[in-house]
């Protein structure tokens, strides 16, 4: 009878243990676009896993309508794939609220474009403007800071293939780059007939962080096929970026 007691007693402590509570919780808005739909489920099943393994809570949605409600509940807001242009006036609004009241954004590949001048704030938000991008190649994609979270997962050097986004910077804002892509590991003129591409040199930032107003910003341009929400590595830059967008915590000095 004692022994069958001790064993209740160290499974329901064991079960305890097990048990974590939330640290923070996110928003993830994850709306399809004409090329980007098919990472949906995908990034769904592995996202909720990350949030169970670091223990955080998730929103994730498809509904613009998650920014009618209160934004403050969550630590960080994150645009996965989504085309920002889809958020009508009154949830643009709410959403630069809640980065002016000490929020916290991650953007994610599809949603760094945006038609020029739609929503000059978000173009700050990003931090740079983009254009278009080269047919998806192989190319090497160099850590060009190890200090920060989201590159703690990752080689010096990465062979990746994705759609390298070409950016300019008409706002002249400051960010500091943690991937950079070889430009010479791929060729970045090459594009469907009837369009032009240029690379951008030696300086092809594809992932950064900065701040805006009282908030932090992490960007990566990388996401674009649905299998790259199932690779470790990806995910340990996700995990990275979320970890650091939500708590301001990981970068070593």
């Amino acid at each position: 009878m004692k022994k069958s007691l001790l064993a209740v007693a160290a499974g329901v402590l064991m079960a305890a243990g097990a048990h974590a509570d939330s640290q923070y919780k996110i928003l993830v808005l994850a709306m399809p676009s004409k090329y980007h739909y098919e990472y949906i489920p995908l990034a769904r099943e592995s996202l909720e896993r990350l949030g169970k393994l670091h223990a955080f809570e998730m929103t994730y949605t498809n509904k613009p309508e998650a920014f009618d409600g209160d934004l403050k509940q969550y630590a960080a807001v994150m645009f996965l794939n989504t085309p920002p242009e889809e958020l009508n006036e009154a949830r643009r609004r709410k959403f630069e609220a809640y980065m002016q009241g000490g929020g916290n954004a991650m953007l994610v590949h599809r949603s760094l474009i945006i038609p020029p001048n739609t929503w000059p704030w978000y173009e700050k938000l990003i931090g740079r403007r983009t254009g278009n991008h080269p047919m998806l190649q192989t190319g090497v994609v160099d850590v060009a800071d190890k200090n920060f979270p989201a590159a703690f997962g990752l080689p010096d050097h990465w062979i990746w293939s994705d759609e390298f986004y070409v950016f300019d910077n008409p706002y002249q804002i400051r960010i500091n780059t943690v991937l950079n892509v070889d430009e010479t590991s791929y060729d970045p003129t090459k594009i469907w007939p009837g369009q032009v591409a240029h690379g951008m040199g030696k300086d092809h930032p594809l992932s950064w962080y900065h701040y805006v107003d009282k908030g932090r910003v992490f960007v990566t341009a990388l996401g674009h096929d649905g299998n790259m929400y199932r690779d470790p590595q990806y995910l340990s830059h996700l995990m990275g970026g979320i970890y650091w967008t939500a708590t301001g915590k990981g970068i070593r000095p």
